[in-house]
């Protein structure tokens, strides 16, 4: 089973960009159905954004649609989630999550954001705090 490892967060003001990236490490095979939640204490996980992996098609929440975009580097087992134009209710945790079936052709079998916040492999997360 891949290990999943995410990076990129911080600080910045309102309006600000920041690039979030998941390395997979440890895995045989790629895993079809990747995305970042998001979950702030006292509040329900959130899921931000999902790829599928073998298509490159994607799903994002109505909160991020337009700011957010979620990408992949096969070559380096790597996705990625840039955030631009920032919003103070964007501040939060941010965790890297897969879905642990392989092969799965397409996005629609990955389910919707409400699943990926429930996939099963799960990074350490990585904070992101937006100022006004």
């Amino acid at each position: 089973q891949g290990l999943l490892s995410e990076s990129g967060g911080g600080s910045v003001q309102a309006g600000g960009s920041l690039n979030l990236s998941c390395v997979v490490s440890g895995n045989a095979a790629p895993y079809s159905c990747m995305g970042w939640y998001r979950q702030t204490p006292g509040k329900e996980r959130e899921g931000v954004a999902l790829i599928h992996t073998g298509s490159g098609r994607t799903y994002y929440a109505d909160s991020v649609k337009g700011r957010f975009t979620v990408s992949q580097d096969n070559s380096k087992n790597t996705i990625y989630l840039q955030m631009n134009s920032l919003k103070p209710e964007d501040t939060s945790r941010y965790y890297c999550a897969a879905d642990s079936q392989r092969g799965l052709s397409t996005i629609v079998q990955c389910g919707w954001l409400t699943r990926l916040a429930e996939y099963p492999i799960v990074g350490q997360g990585t904070r992101v705090t937006v100022s006004s």
